[in-house]
């Protein structure tokens, strides 16, 4: 079972969010956005990779329509059932860290 780092689960969560757009652009949009951290498409792609190569992610080539990309097809991602369980396994152990922690990091003045 293999472990998940920050960005690989930052990656699939945003492919996951992006249901009906699971694609690679969108995906480095909103990690730019959303997460406010700059994301080079060459980081992005080796970040596909290796979560395919762990069994997390698959993906399909579709045509493009769009003028920009000059006819070259896209990929369509998917997170597959194995990806979804890191996911839910990430999600519970920052569950149990996070518990309890809300005076620590959110104050009262």
């Amino acid at each position: 079972m293999a472990k998940l780092g920050e960005f690989e689960l930052l990656v699939l969560l945003s492919i996951l969010r992006n249901g009906k757009e699971p694609y690679a652009n969108r995906v480095r949009e909103e990690l730019e956005e959303a997460a406010d951290r700059s994301v080079t498409r060459g980081a992005l792609y080796r970040t596909l990779e290796r979560l395919r190569a762990k069994g997390h992610l698959e993906w399909e080539m579709e045509g493009s329509e769009i003028p920009e990309r000059g006819g070259h097809p896209t990929r369509r991602l998917m997170v597959t059932d194995e990806g979804r369980q890191a996911v839910k396994r990430a999600r519970d152990v920052l569950a149990v860290f996070f518990d309890g922690l809300d005076p620590v990091l959110d104050p009262k003045p």
